[in-house]
C-alpha cells in the first residue's frame, strides 16, 4: 500500500487483510470501533497464528469523544505452581524458551475483548451478538486461509524449536511437510473453540467447559497452569500515562507494559529541537533518546505491584529535560544494553462517531511456546520466558506474578482535534517505530501512509535476531548511514522491507469526520474504510 486511505464512515487497519476486512465488515453492519476490533482481534489469531492467538495476551486503548482514554490490561499472570524452585528442581539454569514448561502464565487476550465489549455496551443500545462478531473468524478456521509467506518462512526456521512439543506438527504442518507461501490451511479445532465461545460466552475461556479442557491438557502436556490459575484471572482497568509531545498529548499503557519507554522516546526527542525528518538529527536523536528510555525501562519496569517507582515520574518535564541535556548531538552513547524480543499484531479500528481503538495482542515469540491444546486447538504464550530464575533481578519469577511486556499500543489527541490510533509488533521495535511514526506523521508532516512506508531502524534485538546493534534499511541515503558509522553507530544495513521492523499501522481521524489509514507494507495487511 503506498497511498494513504481515506474514508467517513470507518475504517480499520491490521497486520492481515482478512482481519481488517472482518473489522470493516462489522463496521459496516453499523457495529461500533471496539466491536470491529473484536471481530478483527479473533480473525487476526486464525490467520496469523504464528504471531498471536487466543492463548496470548492482549492490551487496548480506547478513545471516546469527550472522555479520558480508557486502558484496558488482559496480561496473565504466572501460575500459582510456578517457582523458581519448580525450575532449578527440574535442573533448569533459566525457564525453556519452547515447550510446556515456557507455557506457565494464564492467556489473558479473551478477557480483554471481554472487557471491552463491557465497554462497548455503555456506548451503544443496540450491541452486535458474539456471534455476529466471531463469524469471520469461525469461517477462516473452518474453511482454511491461504498461507501466508511471513508463516511458511517462520515454520520453517523454527522448526527445529518444536520438534518435541506437544501439537505443534500436527497443528502446523500440512501433511508432515512445512506449507508453502498459498497453501490452504484449516483449523478445525480452533474453529470449534470459537464457536463454543459464541455459544458460552468469553468468560467460559476461564470459569465454563473451555477452561476446564484447556487446563486439563496443559497439566497433561506438562505445564505448570491448573484450573485456579485460569479461574483466578483477572482482566485490569488502568489508567494510561501520557505526556506532552510538540503541544499534543500521547498516552500508552502503564507498567507491565513497556508503554513508558515509548512515551519516553518521544518526549526526550521533542526536546531535541530536530526541525525535519530523514536526516542524521532524526535518526540519530531518536537513537539516542531510545538508549535513554530503555536505561529507565531495564531498571524499573515490572509487574507493578512490585515497583518502587511511579512511572509518571519518569515523564515529568524536569526528567525528561535532564535526560535530553545528556545527550551529545553528534557522538553515540555507549551500547549494547539487556534486550528483549518478541512478536505481535497491532491493529488499529474508528468509526464513523470518531471513537478510536489501538490494540494489541502477542503469544511472545513466534508461535510462543508451541504447545497446541489437544481439545481446543489453542496455541499457548510463552510469555513467562521472560521472567528470570535468579531471585535478585527486577523481573524474577514469583507465583501470581505479571510478566514484563514489551507489546503496548499507542494513542494521541493532537493539538488540532484530531486522534491518532498507532502501533507496531517487534519486541524492543515497538517504542522505536512508534516513535518514528508519530515523529514524520505529526511533528516534520509526513502524510500517514509515507510514515509508515519510510525506512526504519532497530536498536536492539527483536523476533528473529540475535544481534543488539543498529539496523538500518538500505533504502536510507548511504551519506546519512555513513555518518551514523563515523558518530560510533555500530550499524548493520539490512534489506529494504525488512519484516523485522515490525507490521506497523496507523488511523487519524479529523474533526470534519475524514479517517485517514496506513499499513505497513512489510506486513500482509490493509487499511480497509467505507
Amino acid at each position: 500500500m503506498l497511498q494513504t486511505r481515506r474514508s467517513f464512515r470507518g475504517m480499520v487497519t491490521a497486520p492481515h487483510d482478512l482481519a481488517a476486512r472482518a473489522g470493516l465488515r462489522v463496521l459496516e453492519d453499523g457495529g461500533t470501533c471496539i466491536e470491529a476490533m473484536v471481530a478483527a482481534a479473533a480473525a487476526i489469531a486464525v490467520v496469523y497464528p504464528h504471531m498471536n492467538g487466543l492463548g496470548g495476551d492482549s492490551f487496548w486503548l480506547i478513545s471516546l469523544p469527550g472522555e479520558a482514554p480508557v486502558g484496558i490490561d488482559a496480561c496473565g499472570a504466572a501460575a500459582r505452581g510456578a517457582d523458581i524452585g519448580f525450575y532449578r528442581e527440574q535442573g533448569h539454569a533459566a525457564i525453556p524458551s519452547r515447550g510446556s514448561l515456557a507455557a506457565l502464565t494464564v492467556a489473558g487476550a479473551v478477557s480483554g475483548w471481554e472487557q471491552a465489549l463491557e465497554v462497548n455496551r455503555r456506548i451503544t443500545s443496540k450491541p452486535l451478538p458474539l456471534s455476529r462478531l466471531l463469524e469471520d473468524a469461525i469461517e477462516y478456521a473452518r474453511q482454511g486461509i491461504p498461507v501466508t509467506r511471513s508463516q511458511s518462512l517462520n515454520t520453517s526456521s523454527k522448526l527445529h524449536e518444536f520438534e518435541d512439543v506437544p501439537g505443534f506438527a500436527s497443528t502446523f504442518l500440512i501433511d508432515r511437510h512445512i506449507p508453502a507461501a498459498g497453501e490452504r490451511f484449516r483449523q478445525p479445532r480452533l474453529a470449534a473453540t470459537l464457536e463454543h465461545l459464541a455459544r458460552a460466552g468469553l468468560d467460559d475461556f476461564y470459569r465454563g467447559d473451555l477452561a476446564e479442557a484447556m487446563s486439563s491438557d496443559l497439566e497433561r502436556a506438562g505445564s505448570p497452569l491448573r484450573l485456579e490459575d485460569l479461574r483466578g484471572h483477572k482482566v485490569r482497568n488502568v489508567e494510561p500515562l501520557s505526556t506532552e509531545v510538540g503541544g499534543h498529548q500521547v498516552f500508552n499503557l502503564p507498567p507491565p507494559t513497556q508503554g513508558v519507554a515509548s512515551l519516553l522516546v518521544l518526549g526526550i526527542y521533542d526536546r531535541l529541537g530536530v526541525r525535519e525528518a530523514e536526516n542524521f538529527e532524526f535518526v540519530h536523536g531518536l537513537v539516542e533518546a531510545t538508549k535513554q528510555a530503555f536505561r529507565i525501562r531495564d531498571r524499573h519496569v515490572c509487574d507493578p505491584d512490585y515497583m518502587t517507582e511511579d512511572p509518571r515520574s519518569f515523564l515529568k518535564p524536569e526528567a525528561l529535560d535532564a535526560h535530553a541535556r545528556v545527550i551529545d548531538r553528534r557522538r553515540a552513547a555507549p551500547w549494547p544494553h539487556p534486550s528483549a524480543h518478541g512478536d505481535t499484531v497491532w491493529l488499529g479500528a474508528i468509526d464513523g462517531e470518531g471513537r478510536a481503538v489501538s490494540f494489541i495482542q502477542s503469544l511472545y515469540w513466534e508461535f510462543g511456546s508451541g504447545v497446541v491444546l489437544p481439545e481446543s486447538g489453542i496455541t499457548w504464550q510463552n510469555r513467562g520466558t521472560s521472567f528470570s530464575l535468579d531471585e535478585p533481578h527486577l523481573n524474577h519469577l514469583r507465583p501470581g506474578r505479571r510478566p514484563f511486556h514489551t507489546i503496548q499500543p499507542a494513542l494521541a489527541r493532537l493539538a488540532d482535534g484530531r486522534t491518532m490510533v498507532y502501533g507496531t509488533m517487534g519486541g524492543e521495535g515497538q517504542p522505536q517505530t512508534q516513535a518514528a511514526v508519530f515523529a514524520r506523521h505529526v511533528l516534520h508532516g509526513q502524510e500517514l501512509q509515507q510514515a509508515v512506508t519510510a525506512p526504519r531502524w532497530l536498536l536492539g534485538r527483536t523476533w528473529g535476531t540475535v544481534t543488539t546493534n543498529l539496523k538500518i534499511e538500505s533504502r536510507f541515503d548511504p551519506t546519512l548511514i555513513a555518518a551514523l558509522q563515523e558518530a560510533g553507530h555500530d550499524v548493520e544495513v539490512v534489506g529494504p522491507f525488512e519484516e523485522i521492523m515490525g507490521h506497523a499501522g496507523a488511523l487519524v481521524h479529523h474533526p470534519s469526520g475524514l479517517i485517514e489509514g496506513a499499513s505497513d507494507p512489510r506486513s500482509d495487511g490493509a487499511a480497509l474504510g467505507f
